[in-house]
């Protein structure tokens, strides 16, 4: 069995998108600033990028997926749009039901009523001996933080100051953090650690 992981791009104050998150603006004000490492030097974050979608399975929050809180619009296929970036099954977390989805190369996208747990099992089951990847976003990663199953978080860390928005570790009881590797490439740096408690 594979480990759970998460990468998260996080700005120096501790934020994984910016405040004022709007369907025409998903990761806030500011929030794109986050992610300029993989455009800026892909050639130095190339492994970082491949690393981070080669889980067996993806699991994200709803507002993740798409911009809704109550019954879903059935025509919304994610921020994405028909074309997810990822390889692997993906389950949300909603407390809505809807039929799964299934997108090119028969990827699925399957929408989880019943808890972080019941999602860890079904995404285990899913990717088989390969990682778990905890997506996002914030909430979710705090979820799988404060009920201790993450194995090892990576953080790409921009040299951001975001001042608001969605941050990590709210309300997430003390933890143990390993580091195990850090690298500087241009405007990231990937900083991996084991997570204890």
């Amino acid at each position: 069995m594979g480990n759970v992981v998460c990468d998260i791009s996080i700005s120096v104050d501790g934020y994984v998108a910016g405040p004022d998150q709007t369907r025409q603006d998903p990761l806030g004000r500011g929030g794109e600033s986050l992610h300029a490492w993989m455009f800026d030097t892909p050639d130095e974050n190339r492994a970082e990028l491949d690393r981070s979608m080669a889980a067996g399975a993806h699991i994200m929050g709803r507002h993740m997926f798409g911009p809704g809180r109550g019954a879903w619009d059935p025509d919304w296929t994610g921020w994405w749009g028909g074309e997810p970036p990822y390889d692997a099954p993906v389950f949300v977390l909603t407390h809505h039901e809807r039929e799964p989805l299934v997108m090119r190369d028969g990827i699925t996208i399957t929408f989880v009523t019943t808890g972080i747990g019941s999602a860890l099992e079904q995404a285990r089951a899913a990717g088989g001996d390969r990682d778990v990847a905890i997506a996002g976003g914030a909430e979710t990663i705090n979820q799988y933080l404060r009920a201790g199953l993450i194995d090892e978080l990576r953080t790409h860390v921009a040299p951001v100051v975001l001042g608001g928005g969605s941050r990590l570790f709210v309300d997430v009881p003390e933890l143990r953090l390993v580091p195990v590797s850090a690298r500087g490439a241009g405007l990231v740096t990937h900083i991996t650690y084991r997570v204890g408690r």
